[in-house]
């Protein structure tokens, strides 16, 4: 078994970093190539068959704040290992595209062959490819409508004259990856704009911990047999921290971290209101995927401590 990766969004001023893993296994599927020569039509229809036949893939998420962090190579990294680790089928060869051996600092990297073009010429590279972009785009087609003065949804945070305009006009938004040398030329000292768009990432620290606490549990899910579906789902209305299946089930995971054990547990953060917003996310997530009757269960997940470490799992009955 091969596992193929590929990546999108190493370059625009804004939005997320996303890896794709794909293990094809068995399945044939038509049309796979570079997913950038390829119309949009063409590949949600590619996505939705990819999802359904694959023997496995995986979406690794590396937020703006992130990047401004750690750096876009480590991001990379992070971003690839994300995607890999939701590949839970045994597998014998992981094929990059690109030359850069993003696994070489872990226990995959022996496995790993870079290929330039690997998109254009791998079937399951081609499959890894898509579907990060379509994730990516749609993220972003979404934050439009949060945003709608940037037009993200046309150039999905490439630098477009369109979108130098718009931050030139209201400033940067927490999308924006400040450590990128445009960005930091187009906003220089400026402290705000009257939009709601601010020039400074917000909450970095908070966020880096969110998604620390958010490996930690899925890593733990994954340890008691569940298959990670969808780390950090999102739409304009709703999101979910984590998506697994087992045993036909799906399980929908908020994740909640505190610094010291004792400062309540899962149960605590978890108010009728956000069980009412689980809920809903849920339902919206089945429903996209035209799974409406399959059997779901919310779950509370609490960690604690540096590094961050499971303190409870709760399946909310």
């Amino acid at each position: 078994m091969i596992v193929g990766i590929d990546e999108v969004g190493r370059g625009p001023w804004a939005g997320p970093l996303v890896f794709g893993a794909v293990v094809l296994g068995e399945a044939t599927i038509d049309g796979l190539t570079d997913s950038k020569k390829i119309t949009k039509k063409k590949r949600d229809q590619l996505n939705i068959e990819i999802r359904e036949h694959a023997a496995g893939f995986g979406i690794g998420w590396v937020s703006a704040d992130e990047i401004d962090t750690i750096g876009l190579g480590p991001a990379c990294e992070l971003g690839c290992r994300r995607a890999l680790e939701q590949i839970t089928i045994p597998y014998t060869e992981i094929i990059l595209d690109g030359t850069v051996n993003f696994l070489k600092n872990t226990g995959k990297g022996r496995y790993v062959k870079t290929l330039k073009q690997a998109d254009l010429l791998v079937p399951c590279v081609s499959a890894a490819s898509i579907i990060a972009k379509v994730a990516r785009d749609r993220f972003m087609e979404e934050q439009a409508l949060v945003y709608p003065e940037y037009g993200f949804d046309s150039h999905v945070g490439y630098g477009t004259q369109k979108h130098l305009s718009a931050l030139q006009e209201y400033g940067a938004t927490p999308l924006h990856r400040k450590s990128f040398s445009p960005i930091q030329k187009i906003l220089g000292n400026e402290t705000g704009r009257s939009n709601g768009a601010t020039p400074v990432a917000s909450s970095v620290t908070t966020r880096v911990i969110g998604n620390i606490s958010e490996d930690a549990a899925a890593e733990y899910m994954r340890n008691n047999n569940f298959k990670i579906i969808e780390r950090n789902w999102k739409t304009r209305v709703c999101e979910i921290d984590i998506i697994a299946k087992k045993d036909e089930t799906y399980y929908f995971a908020e994740v909640k971290h505190r610094k010291e054990a004792g400062h309540g547990d899962g149960l605590a953060a978890i108010t009728k209101k956000k069980l009412e917003q689980m809920t809903f996310s849920a339902r919206v997530y089945v429903h996209s995927r035209h799974e409406d009757t399959v059997d779901m269960k919310l779950v509370a997940v609490a960690t604690t401590g540096n590094p961050a470490e499971v303190t409870e799992f709760l399946v909310l009955d």
